[in-house]
């Protein structure tokens, strides 16, 4: 019975090595599943991928002609008519009836001066010019009158019907006559003259607008005291500032050096900051005939041919100066890419395009040559990244390292 029950309790070992064996495949295979996830992982992230340094430049919009410009130079928009536009008389303003943007005609009322007294003035003067007036109606009754008598009177005096005392009296009130007809006119004239000067002191008290413009700044507002002195802290010497809108011309500053690129009448092309999509027609209209000697330059002064509305005084501006007229053709901007990038595959043209610092070979379409870079047509938009002179052993899905430049 012992023997017996010392034989149940021996260990199969027959049993225990296939669990082993079948626990290390198990284990071998997860093992071996993991490597080939780890390895296809790293391979698409493009571990096992070659690196390259290479030098990029981006697809940039350019304009044609930029590759006939002679010279650049920046400068500022300006009014070539502007004026501040102020009273020739000292008074409160208590109308005004423009605002910044306002456009107004020449000769209309921008404001108005407290002006009672001045109108007072010049109704008294059209009620003295009136008396004068008729003072010199009477005169001239009276003067008719007498001539009338003293012509009568000269006939009778050689019949000897009257007396010579008669004449004489008749002859003296006629040069009385005539001579109060006189003193009534230059009345008249004088009083005219006053109501005149009351009348230029009345409109002093209305300011109107000297030309055609666009109100640009307000300087005084109802209740100011404006004076043409402001001699007071508180008085206000302009109303407003305007300028002619037609005037405007772009002044830039020309270095001496440069100035043999510049001449009368020679094309330009003009970009406002404010309007970047934009070019604008222009031409020298001025070489101004002094330079600066703290910065050895001269004032250039360019004008529109064609202007947009938009076009505001002391915008900045650049100034390209022309070879040439630029065509209708080359007013639309072009898409280009240096031609150091494009390299040939079998007959077509194509570029390494720079995808998360990877390479994407990309075909393109070309046009013409502009200098050192060339009309993309299609394959590339604006601000693409692309490899200049790629190396023969760059391929698709290199990874890449820009170099500093």
């Amino acid at each position: 019975m012992a023997n017996e029950d010392l034989s149940g309790l021996k260990i199969d070992k027959s049993q225990i090595t296939v669990s082993t064996r079948k626990r290390k495949r198990s284990v071998y295979l997860a093992g071996v599943f993991l490597l080939i996830v780890l390895v296809a992982v790293l391979y698409f992230a493009g571990f096992f991928v070659s690196t390259h340094t290479v030098q990029v430049k981006s697809v940039s919009l350019i304009y044609s002609s930029q590759t006939f410009t002679s010279l650049n130079a920046s400068g500022y928009v300006v009014a070539q008519r502007k004026a501040a536009v102020a009273s020739k008389v000292t008074g409160r303003l208590i109308s005004l009836n423009v605002e910044e943007g306002s456009k107004v005609k020449k000769g209309q009322v921008i404001a108005r001066l407290e002006n009672e007294d001045a109108i007072a003035i010049r109704d008294q003067a059209e009620a003295n010019l009136k008396v004068a007036r008729f003072n010199l109606d009477q005169a001239r009754a009276e003067l008719q009158d007498a001539t009338l008598s003293f012509n009568r009177n000269k006939e009778l005096i050689v019949t000897g019907l009257i007396t010579q005392r008669d004449y004489d009296s008749s002859e003296a009130r006629y040069r009385k006559a005539v001579a109060a007809v006189k003193a009534a006119g230059a009345s008249v004239r004088a009083q005219a003259a006053v109501l005149k000067g009351a009348q230029v002191t009345l409109e002093y008290t209305l300011i109107r607008a000297p030309f055609n413009a666009v109100v640009l700044t307000k300087n005084a507002d109802l209740g100011d005291i404006v004076t043409p002195l402001g001699a007071s802290a508180d008085a206000k010497a302009a109303v407003v500032t305007i300028a002619d809108m037609d005037s405007l011309q772009v002044e830039v500053d020309v270095s001496e050096s440069n100035l043999k690129n510049v001449s009368v009448g020679q094309p330009c092309e003009i970009q406002l900051d404010a309007l970047p999509d934009s070019r604008f027609r222009g031409e020298v209209h001025m070489i101004v005939p002094t330079a600066d000697r703290t910065k050895a330059t001269v004032l250039v002064k360019v004008r529109f041919i064609e202007r947009d509305k938009r076009t505001l005084p002391e915008m900045s501006a650049k100034v390209a100066f022309l070879t040439r007229p630029v065509k209708p053709e080359e007013t639309t901007p072009l898409t280009v890419v240096h031609t150091a990038a494009v390299v040939d595959r079998n007959g077509k043209k194509a570029v390494f395009l720079i995808n998360d610092n990877n390479l994407v070979e990309t075909f393109i379409t070309i046009g013409r040559a502009l200098g050192e870079s060339v009309e993309v047509l299609n394959g590339l938009s604006v601000g693409d990244r692309v490899v200049i002179n790629p190396s023969k052993k760059l391929k698709n899905r290199d990874r890449i390292k820009i170099a500093q430049q």
